[in-house]
């Protein structure tokens, strides 16, 4: 699963890009990160459960859940018809699970804004307008195809034609698709169209250094509008955290701790795109390791199990899980297991958030 930064030039989305996909970074701080490429960056979940699991079961080395995350090109009123980077920022968007707007939400004389000047919800707007008119292009080109497919009588052909008249209608009234009800085979359909509207999305509201908690009026209407739109929002001070990428872990600390910040904005950010893209985390905690796995949430025990390996889902057996919160009480796993705390769950079994577990199977 991959989250696409997009924004309007000069609103700091590369600059909070490079910072959370800093090399330095990623040899200094307790996040790691490595750039996998010039536009690409894997990125760690901070999770403080992770640190407690490791109290009472230490291990040799503990592994976080990752992200990844997309730099897409910079973005300008036209770009759904070829403007600017356009064509660029299209083909990237398609390809990722969910997109991450970075809003100025700072004023600064000697950093040009597009427009006429700092106007969040402008910002907002020029973006879903060239995504819902790409959306509204896709259709009006594919949909013809697909209508004289159906024509054939095949119902799966028939049941496409369907799923994309009906976003059709939606975007043609300046509605995107996000916050559509869809039934699991309408949603299989949506899915494989790469429509940009029906992507979650969450909004980075990108602040000044004296408004590090996001409560001026620029963020608040970044608020509000989310709020109507489902979604989410982070504040992030990009200029901060450019600076705090580059400082060894010391002096990092020591820099959150003068600003009152308790982590650098990697792990707010990391932590809602986990919870926009619709992913939760399992637990494996064993003297070799502790690990984080990502999951759908919905997902079932043996479709955890697969994350690990397919051969763990093809020969599920059972599922042995229990709470952090039973590791906290109990301290170890097998007074856990005295105490009538361990679970045993079987193929029907839907995970939950935070669960530790233990996958028997058979091949």
């Amino acid at each position: 699963m991959e989250a696409g930064i997009v924004g309007l030039p000069n609103v700091g989305k590369s600059t909070l890009f490079n910072a959370l996909t800093s090399s330095t970074a990623a040899q200094s701080a307790n996040y790691p990160f490595c750039t996998i490429e010039p536009n690409e960056g894997i990125v760690s979940v901070p999770d403080s459960r992770l640190e407690t699991i490791t109290k009472y079961i230490p291990p040799q080395k503990v592994v976080p859940a990752i992200l990844k995350l997309v730099d897409i090109a910079g973005i300008v009123k036209g770009a759904s018809v070829g403007e600017g980077l356009g064509n660029k920022f299209l083909s990237h968007i398609r390809e990722v699970d969910a997109i991450l707007q970075v809003v100025r939400c700072f004023q600064d004389p000697d950093v040009i804004h597009v427009g006429s000047g700092v106007n969040p919800l402008s910002d907002i707007e020029t973006i879903e307008t060239e995504l819902l008119l790409a959306d509204i292009q896709t259709l009006e080109n594919s949909l013809p195809k697909a209508q004289r497919t159906a024509r054939s009588g095949d119902k799966e052909a028939k049941f496409r034609v369907e799923v994309m008249e009906k976003c059709q209608a939606h975007v043609n009234e300046g509605h995107p698709l996000r916050n559509m009800e869809w039934t699991e085979d309408e949603l299989r359909v949506v899915n494989s169209l790469g429509l940009m509207t029906a992507k979650p999305i969450l909004f980075v509201a990108n602040v000044d250094e004296n408004d590090l908690d996001g409560k001026s009026p620029l963020v608040q209407q970044v608020r509000d509008y989310a709020t109507k739109a489902g979604a989410s929002v982070v504040p992030v001070c990009a200029k901060l955290e450019a600076e705090l990428a580059e400082l060894d872990e010391a002096d990092r600390r020591e820099m959150l701790e003068s600003v009152g910040l308790a982590e650098p904005a990697l792990g707010a950010v990391a932590r809602a795109t986990y919870k926009t893209l619709g992913l939760q985390s399992y637990f494996t905690a064993g003297e070799k390791e502790v690990r984080a796995w990502t999951i759908p949430i919905g997902a079932t025990a043996p479709q955890a199990a697969g994350v690990i390996h397919s051969d763990f889902e093809r020969g599920f057996i059972r599922c042995e899980v229990y709470a952090l919160e039973d590791l906290e009480t109990y301290k170890t796993e097998k007074d856990i297991r005295a105490a009538g705390k361990l679970r045993v769950e079987g193929k029907a079994y839907v995970m939950q958030d935070g669960d530790i577990c233990h996958f028997l199977f058979n091949v």
